[in-house]
C-alpha cells in the first residue's frame, strides 16, 4: 500500500459517523445468520434488543465487557459467521498479568487496520521508510511481536528481533525474586546490545522499561540510534525527557494499547508534561471514567479509569474496563473522539506487576 493510499484510508476512517458505524457493527455481530456465535448465544440474556441500538452512547447497555469469558472461549466464536470458515490465521494472547490470558483471533481485516494505523504513526512521527529495525518486544503469542510484519510489509523495512517472555519476569516479581528478574532484564539488554554492536540498526521498537535499562547500560549505542518507538508499560513525561536526551536528536515515538485495541501518540504538550494518545478510530474508541462509577465520564483534564470499546467489523467488545488510568484528553478538533494522556497503571501490586512490558 502506497503512502498516499494509506493516508487516504486513515482519512476515510476519521470521517466516519460514529453512530452509523455503531449501528452497522452491532447489527453485523447480531445478524441471525452471519453474526458472531458468542454474541448470538448471549442474545436472550441481554434484556434488550441490540437492533434498537442507534447511537454510540447506548453501548453502555451491554454493561462492562465480559473479559473473563475471553480466557476460555474459542476465539473463533467472537468472529461473525459471515467471515468464511474455516478461519485461518493467528490467535493472539493478552499479557496474562492478572490471570489466564485472554485470546483473540485477528482476521486479515483486523491486522490491516492495526498495521495501517501504526504505519500512519511511523509517518507522522518522522520515521524513515526502508530502514532497519530491531524488534525488542514480547514475542510468541503477543500481538506487539507482529510489529515485524508491520515495518517490513507496510513500511518497506528490514527487521531483526530478540527473544522475550514478559510473563516470566512478571512471575519472578510476583514471587519476590527481584534479583532473578534483574538478571532476565540483563539477558534482554545483552541480546539488544549484540545486535546493535554488529548490525546497521536505525530504529528500535521496544518498551519504555527495557529502553530505560538499555540507555543506562549502553548510552553510546542509544545515542547512535536514529530513533525508538515505545509500546507497553507506562511512559511518564520524565522518562520521555530522559529518552529524548539519550537519543541525542533521534526520534522518540510511542503508542498505547494492548491486544484489544490501540491508540497513536500526538506530539507532547505543556513542555513535555502531557503525553496524549488518540484511538485507532472508529474501530477503537476510548473514554476516561470515574473510578467509582464506570458510567460517568470525567471532565477534560481529570484522571480516571480507561474504558476501551472495540467496534471492528470482525470483533465487537464494548466497555472494556482497563487496568490503566489516564487523563481525559480533548484533541481540540484534531480527532473525532476523546483521547487519553499520561497513562499509568490503575494500581501497582505484586499480584499484577508491570515488569518489562
Amino acid at each position: 500500500m502506497s503512502r498516499h493510499s494509506l493516508m487516504e484510508r486513515c482519512d476515510e476512517w476519521l470521517s466516519a459517523d460514529l453512530d452509523d458505524w455503531t449501528r452497522r457493527t452491532v447489527r453485523r455481530h447480531f445478524d441471525p445468520v452471519g453474526g458472531s456465535p458468542y454474541w448470538l448465544g448471549r442474545l436472550a440474556g441481554l434484556g434488550f434488543d441490540p437492533g434498537d441500538i442507534t447511537r454510540y452512547e447506548q453501548l453502555v447497555e451491554f454493561g462492562p465487557a465480559p473479559v473473563d469469558d475471553l480466557r476460555s472461549l474459542d476465539p473463533a466464536d467472537l468472529v461473525p459467521r459471515s467471515v468464511p470458515r474455516p478461519l485461518t490465521g493467528r490467535v493472539w494472547d493478552s499479557g496474562g498479568t492478572t490471570g489466564t490470558p485472554c485470546r483473540l483471533f485477528y482476521t486479515p481485516a483486523m491486522l490491516a487496520h492495526r498495521g495501517i494505523w501504526r504505519t500512519w504513526s511511523f509517518i507522522t512521527e518522522g520515521f524513515r521508510e526502508n530502514s532497519c529495525w530491531l524488534q525488542a518486544t514480547p514475542t510468541g503469542p503477543h500481538l506487539i511481536g507482529n510489529g515485524t510484519w508491520e515495518v517490513t510489509e507496510l513500511f518497506g523495512g528490514r527487521s531483526y528481533a530478540i527473544d522475550m517472555d514478559p510473563r516470566w519476569v512478571k512471575r519472578l516479581l510476583r514471587d519476590g525474586r527481584v534479583r532473578e528478574a534483574a538478571q532476565y532484564t540483563d539477558h534482554l539488554v545483552d541480546q539488544i546490545a549484540t545486535v546493535l554492536h554488529t548490525q546497521p540498526i536505525d530504529y528500535v521498537n521496544t518498551t519504555p522499561a527495557l529502553f530505560g535499562a538499555l540507555a543506562q547500560r549502553e548510552p553510546k549505542l542509544v545515542a547512535e540510534l536514529s530513533g525508538v518507538r515505545l509500546s507497553g508499560t507506562q511512559l511518564t513525561p520524565a522518562m520521555r525527557r530522559r529518552f529524548v536526551d539519550a537519543l541525542d536528536g533521534g526520534i522518540c515515538g510511542a503508542s498505547y494499547g494492548n491486544t484489544f485495541g490501540n491508540a497513536a501518540s500526538l506530539p507532547p504538550e505543556n513542555d513535555g508534561g502531557l503525553l496524549p494518545y488518540v484511538p485507532n478510530f472508529p474501530q477503537v474508541t476510548m473514554r476516561v471514567a470515574d473510578r467509582s462509577d464506570w458510567l460517568r465520564t470525567v471532565p477534560y483534564g481529570a484522571t480516571g479509569q480507561v474504558v476501551l470499546t472495540v467496534l471492528h467489523e470482525d470483533l465487537f467488545l464494548p466497555n472494556i474496563l482497563e487496568r490503566d488510568q489516564a487523563v481525559r484528553y480533548d484533541p481540540g478538533g484534531r480527532w473525532p473522539s476523546d483521547g487519553v494522556a499520561n497513562v499509568r497503571p490503575l494500581e501497582v501490586v505484586r499480584s499484577a506487576p508491570e515488569g518489562v512490558y
